[in-house]
């Protein structure tokens, strides 16, 4: 049986370096069995990958790859506070905000892009509930932001 891990590097993807809160905040919490990670911002080696609102000036492709950054960067919070992503019993749930202009209604299919990568990294494990939900603005200028749940044995 395949680690998370290991599947991510199938992907070509590692798990970065937990990116630092832009605020007054920790990357994640555990409390019993669960832990909760903060919103985490489609940070790739210290930099925001794009700004913007989606339907603007990002387009719903370069957001869908923010989201698969920002559920990267959720899983680094995750393994941070865990040690072994093996740990991970279920992904329990997805919230998903994006920036979008008015007249953008594509938030689930932004989503995605951190839901199938869950999927793929987590396997049946990686099936969670979830919400995609339409913000004016978001930390930084981000277009997405992810937070995840996730249930640990």
């Amino acid at each position: 049986m395949t680690t998370p891990e290991e599947r991510l590097a199938e992907l070509g993807l590692t798990v970065p370096p937990v990116a630092p809160p832009v605020a007054v905040y920790v990357p994640a919490v555990r409390t019993g069995n669960y832990v909760f990670t903060s919103g985490q911002l489609p940070m790739r080696d210290g930099a925001l990958m794009a700004t913007g609102k989606v339907g603007a000036e990002v387009t719903p492709d370069e957001a869908y790859e923010c989201a698969q950054q920002c559920a990267l960067n959720a899983i680094a919070a995750v393994k941070a506070e865990i040690g072994d992503l093996s740990k991970v019993k279920r992904v329990v749930k997805v919230v998903a905000f994006v920036a979008s202009t008015p007249d953008f209604t594509g938030q689930p299919g932004v989503a995605n892009g951190a839901s199938e990568l869950l999927g793929k990294a987590f396997g049946d494990a990686g099936v969670h509930a979830r919400s995609a939900v339409a913000a004016p603005v978001l930390p930084l200028d981000a277009p997405v932001e992810v937070e995840i749940l996730v249930e640990v044995g």
